[in-house]
């Protein structure tokens, strides 16, 4: 568990006993606080519960794994389920790392829980880069800098997936296809966006939620901070959906111009096929069974079949330098 204590914009305690909080609260009457709580056990969260007057649903979704992005209203506080992502380039395909956070927003306490290892430091040098802005806005800003920190991470993960791309176009655009493991790595690639949008797509609507005037979370200082948010949330969406139709169209160029060099080799080999077959019918008509050197002879026969074994294996080595088998 992690605790910080604002007052005016400025920590004036932090990681001090959650049984202290309620307490400092009552002692600051501008006070507002956060709370961490990183795997937390039922019984853990059921005393925060308790203490706050968090709603059953709510900390049952708390403690659930993979929920959905969401925002929902219960009596006297917000519930919101967002996704940190990053990013990680690996030679077996890019891995999109997703942090699952809930946070249960009540009038002076933001109460966040973490189901999986994250850097939390990232955000709270993200709330200490701006105490006059967290000055003006409360419980408000800090769950700003939250929305902020994770929506500008799911908008570096599509750009650089996006641009980890340009790679893969390169070779699969080359005639007569690409190999295997440039397919494969675009592949990895479809399916990092398609887990990456899962979380991402919805965050448009949840930023647009918690700063509709009726939730009365957002002050008039701050509207203008949420919106920038929900613009970068659509502008992450905007570059996934992007992502997706260019690799599917890649692949999909791909498979065309491998089924273009099939079409080319299975004609080559049907002209060959009818070369071949003409004087072999012809022959085979008129039953020329002329006589041969060693015709008759032990030594003629082993020099035939000598001859059409070194035939067939040439021919077979020919195709298989040519990649026709």
């Amino acid at each position: 568990m992690q605790t910080r204590l604002y007052e005016r914009g400025r920590v004036i305690e932090q990681d001090f006993d959650f049984g202290a909080l309620a307490g400092h609260l009552r002692e600051r009457a501008e006070s507002f606080a956060w709370v961490d709580l990183y795997q937390p056990q039922q019984a853990d969260l059921a005393a925060v519960a308790d203490e706050f007057g968090l709603h059953p649903l709510a900390v049952e979704d708390a403690l659930a794994e993979h929920e959905r992005p969401k925002l929902d209203h219960y009596p006297g506080h917000l519930f919101v389920n967002v996704y940190a992502v990053e990013y990680q380039p690996a030679d077996s395909g890019p891995q999109v790392h997703k942090t699952e956070i809930s946070a249960f927003i009540t009038d002076r306490v933001v109460i966040t829980v973490r189901k999986s290892p994250s850097d939390v430091r990232r955000l709270i040098e993200r709330w200490d880069a701006e105490p006059d802005l967290a000055a003006k806005g409360g419980v408000n800003f800090l769950v700003y800098g939250l929305l902020d920190l994770v929506v500008d991470g799911q908008y570096s993960a599509a750009r650089s997936i996006d641009e980890a791309m340009d790679s893969v176009e390169d070779v699969l655009l080359v005639a007569g296809g690409a190999p295997r493991e440039v397919r494969m790595r675009g592949y990895e690639q479809r399916r990092a966006l398609a887990a990456l949008r899962r979380a991402v797509a919805p965050m448009p609507d949840v930023v647009n939620e918690v700063n509709r005037a009726e939730i009365e979370l957002v002050n008039d200082h701050l509207k203008p901070y949420y919106r920038d948010v929900e613009d970068h949330a659509k502008r992450a969406v905007e570059s996934i959906e992007h992502s997706l139709t260019r690799i599917n169209e890649l692949l999909d160029a791909d498979l065309a111009e491998q089924s273009n060099v099939l079409n080319d080799v299975t004609r080559k080999l049907a002209a060959w096929a009818a070369i071949i077959a003409v004087p072999t019918a012809l022959t085979g008509y008129f039953g020329q069974n002329l006589p041969y050197p060693g015709f008759g002879q032990l030594w003629g026969y082993a020099q035939s079949m000598t001859l059409i074994v070194l035939t067939a294996t040439g021919l077979f080595f020919y195709l298989k330098k040519r990649g026709w088998l």
